[in-house]
């Protein structure tokens, strides 16, 4: 089911997959944002990304 818009615990759960994804597989940075974007694709069923939540989960701590 697509979800029409996220909260911040969605946002907190799709970040903490990629966190873990990240680390398990110890992908490089720069297959970062095509993982994030995935991830969130497919938490929501939608093609459509914004930017901005994409740049927030793969930001560095």
């Amino acid at each position: 089911m697509a979800k029409s818009h996220l909260t911040a615990l969605d946002a907190d759960i799709i970040r903490s997959a990629f966190l873990k994804e990240v680390h398990e597989s110890k992908a490089p940075e720069s297959q970062w944002r095509e993982m994030a974007m995935q991830l969130i694709q497919s938490y929501t069923g939608q093609m459509e990304v914004d930017p901005d939540m994409l740049d927030w989960i793969i930001r560095r701590l």
